[in-house]
């Protein structure tokens, strides 16, 4: 691939720093791609069947259903097997018993965050699984049901993950810590990790698992939303690692390029992102807005924003926002045609032609925490956390084709594999 053209040097303000010159020059950077960021890595066929695994933050389970037209359920996994010992844990030790309690009564709105985010193998043997409450990550046996490692992050919560395109690697941000832990996917070993800004949250392979890309979101859990108190909320950008060294070879930070482009009002606490096919163009969400934004990969500057609908019945106080939250959760179909926009404030989803900008029907949703691909290509899956349910909204159509309850508060949604005949783990 051709390499980017030379970037303008990018300035943070807030005291933040750059990567070395050396770094820099270094660097010519693929962006993740679409396809990648959203399914994983491929899998051979052989004995293995493609599903959705669609994790239950606050009931500690993750469903297992069809990759595509009716989403059945195929199975169930309890992701907190060792909820016992855990728990023993955090009440024998008070400062983890104090976050513990923090994680339900902030973050968790009054709930225990059992599971954020969760990876197959390449095999379909095993499921990797973060678990903010537990402040770790840990792999379930398909079979069994039984915990083959687990992996304590630094600090006292774990977030997102993102796995390698190989398959091999995942990494996940311990959101206390500014850090995020590269692990191998088979035995849970740490093979780096590197620091970010305030609060990790996204993380992305790119393309040919050379870099690793992380969003940091700063500080979500505080009353201070009005745009004039934006710079309390931290130290936020995009860090931008290499895979093998795990040293920072970029650092963007989005206040100053909203600013450049005329959008000093719009918080900088970049949310789920989303890359184009060929690997240009960046479309990302920001904290406390009903909309995205694009960004030119090379030409290092946002190019475009698209603004959606509000819904009158979304009040403006923006301390009801769960999480800083207005829109959360991002996706493109794969031939880069169309996006798909999970309006979890607002209560709805729609799908956005990449071209024209405009936007489909508004599919009534509640309270649409994620958005991904389906197995086909074909269709944007969101996870309706407010009603326990799993939906299909079509691209072509911007309509709902198929929708399926599923545990209490669906997040994460992710594509994956289990082996043929799977029908949930032996042990429960």
């Amino acid at each position: 691939m051709t390499p980017h053209p030379q970037r303008r040097p990018a300035v943070p303000i807030r005291s933040r720093h750059l990567c070395t010159l050396a770094a820099a020059v270094a660097l010519t950077l693929t962006a993740p791609g679409a396809v990648a960021s959203a399914t994983g890595p491929a899998a051979p066929s052989d004995g293995l069947r493609e599903v959705l695994f669609v994790g239950n933050n606050w009931d500690g389970t993750a469903d297992v259903i069809e990759s595509g037209g009716d989403l059945g359920r195929i199975g169930r996994i309890n992701v907190i097997p060792d909820k016992d010992q855990r728990m023993a844990e955090i009440n024998a030790n008070p400062i983890r018993w104090i976050y513990f309690m923090a994680i339900r009564n902030t973050v968790g709105e009054g709930h225990d965050q059992f599971v954020d985010d969760m990876y197959s193998t390449p095999d379909g043997t095993s499921v990797v699984v973060s678990r903010p409450s537990f402040a770790d990550v840990v792999s379930l046996d398909l079979a069994t049901g039984r915990v083959n490692w687990r992996f304590p992050v630094s600090g006292h919560r774990s977030d997102h993950m993102a796995v390698s395109p190989d398959g091999t690697r995942v990494a996940v941000s311990a959101s206390t810590s500014n850090t995020v832990h590269v692990l191998d996917i088979e035995t849970g070993e740490e093979v780096g990790k590197f620091k970010t800004g305030d609060k990790p949250h996204e993380n992305v392979f790119s393309r040919d698992g050379r870099y690793i890309w992380n969003m940091s979101i700063g500080e979500v859990n505080t009353d201070l939303d009005a745009p004039w108190l934006d710079w309390t909320k931290g130290d936020r950008k995009i860090t931008v690692a290499d895979a093998r060294t795990f040293e920072q070879v970029r650092v963007i930070d989005m206040r100053e390029r909203l600013d450049a482009a005329g959008f000093k009002e719009y918080s900088d606490a970049v949310r789920p992102a989303a890359f184009s096919p060929d690997e240009s163009k960046l479309y990302f969400q920001v904290s406390f807005f009903h909309g995205f934004f694009e960004y030119d990969v090379a030409a290092d500057r946002i190019t475009r924003v698209k603004t959606l609908p509000k819904n009158p019945d979304t009040g403006e106080d923006r301390t009801t926002w769960v999480n800083d939250s207005r829109h959360h959760g991002i996706t493109m179909k794969p031939d880069g045609a169309k996006l798909c926009v999970a309006g979890t404030m607002d209560d709805y989803a729609t799908v956005v032609d990449r071209d024209t900008f405009e936007h489909g029907p508004l599919v009534t949703v509640s309270k649409p925490y994620w958005a991904t691909v389906s197995g086909d290509g074909e269709s944007c899956v969101v996870s309706e956390s407010g009603a326990d349910r799993v939906t299909a909204i079509d691209f072509a159509t911007g309509e709902k084709t198929a929708s399926v309850p599923v545990g209490d508060h669906p997040q994460r949604v992710r594509l994956g594999h289990v082996r043929e005949g799977w029908t949930g783990p032996s042990g429960g």
